[in-house]
């Protein structure tokens, strides 16, 4: 005859095997585990810049559109407005940037306040119509915005250069002297300082959803009657989330400029705004790196499915494996990863009610 406790006890073992580690945000534990995946990144990341060139360039191309879609995630992901529109800003960034170095001798770094301010400008006006309507038809807005600036590009050509395009030529794009670094050495400037943007960029969009506003642009994704009723000026939040989600998809245009150095109205077509809101989903809506996994997804993917297949064969390969990721993993490859770490490491913030009660901290 079984006691109590022997007949208890497979339960209580499945619990302690089953049960994830948990890490306190601000405990020694989270620190550490901050610090190690910190320590990973930088070795990965000068690992990657000793590179060949050209892969050096794919990853420049990766943090670059990493930016961009990190912008167009403020407005889609975290305040739950579709935009389709995201090239124009991604465009507009990149003209300024070029527009100021070649006619009016700025140096490249000089222009981005001014491309940021400007996309951040058009990002107001663009978020205008999302005060009376949403949905499909705020989608059918931007999808106009995102058609009508390559035609607009076209039709400036005394200042973009029209349909000939633009070309930034290398000497104007070499690295500062302070930093070391020759004409040879632009590729690796660029990488550095795409980097670098991209850190800042993930750093400020963290501290912005954990803020107040952040936390309205949730609420008015959610529900905006409810959060309406709470106290929150959804208009001011959806005009502001889209100025700075345009601002900073900007910036990725005007490094797009310093890293390519030639420009067209081809490469701010529809396109590019599809490749944006590609990587959104396949990275994680709304997740903080899913961004960066999904503009990693969207640039080496059709690489290496060109290289395993030739011609036409190659672009239904790429659509397979799309269609594959989004059904394997609807909530994104970087949703898909939390999910499954859950199960053995869980991080809560310092203030759970479990917690508060006096259990155990990790």
């Amino acid at each position: 005859m079984t006691t109590l406790a022997e007949r208890n006890e497979p339960a209580v073992a499945e619990k302690a095997v089953g049960r994830p580690r948990v890490v306190v945000a601000g405990s020694t534990s989270y620190r550490v585990l901050q610090l190690v995946l910190l320590v990973a990144a930088v070795c990965a990341l000068l690992l990657a810049s000793q590179s060949a060139p050209f892969r050096v360039g794919q990853f420049t191309s990766v943090f670059i559109i990493a930016i961009a879609i990190a912008g167009l995630n403020i407005v889609s992901g975290y305040t739950g407005l579709l935009s389709i529109g995201h090239s124009a800003f991604f465009g507009l960034g990149a003209y300024t940037t070029g527009v100021l170095i070649v006619d009016r001798g700025y140096s490249p770094l000089t222009t981005i306040p001014m491309a940021v301010v400007l996309c951040f400008a058009l990002g107001l006006l663009v978020g205008l119509p999302s005060l009376r309507i949403k949905g499909l038809y705020l989608a059918l807005v931007t999808l106009a915005v995102a058609v009508a600036f390559p035609e607009v590009i076209r039709k400036t050509g005394d200042l973009t250069g029209g349909a000939a395009g633009m070309v930034v030529r290398a000497n104007l794009l070499v690295p500062p002297k302070w930093t070391g670094l020759t004409r040879a050495d632009t590729y690796l400037w660029i990488f550095w300082v795409s980097v670098v943007t991209l850190a800042v960029v993930m750093l400020l969009i963290r501290n912005l959803v954990k803020s107040r506003f952040g936390l309205a642009m949730v609420a008015v994704r959610d529900n905006e009657i409810a959060a309406s009723a709470n106290g929150i000026n959804v208009a001011k939040v959806k005009i502001l989330a889209f100025g700075l989600s345009g601002a900073i998809t900007g910036l990725a245009g005007s490094l797009f400029t310093m890293y390519i150095g030639a420009l067209s109205p081809e490469s701010f077509s529809l396109m590019k705004s599809i490749e944006f809101i590609t990587g959104l989903v396949l990275g994680g809506i709304a997740t903080q790196f899913g961004p960066i996994v999904g503009a990693t997804a969207v640039v080496f993917l059709p690489y290496y499915t060109g290289s395993v297949t030739d011609g036409p064969v190659s672009g239904v390969v790429f659509g397979a494996v799309l269609i594959a990721i989004v059904f394997l993993m609807p909530d994104g490859i970087v949703g898909r990863i939390n999910s499954v770490l859950r199960r053995f490491v869980l991080v809560v913030p310092a203030d759970h009610p479990k917690y508060r009660e006096g259990e155990p901290r990790t």
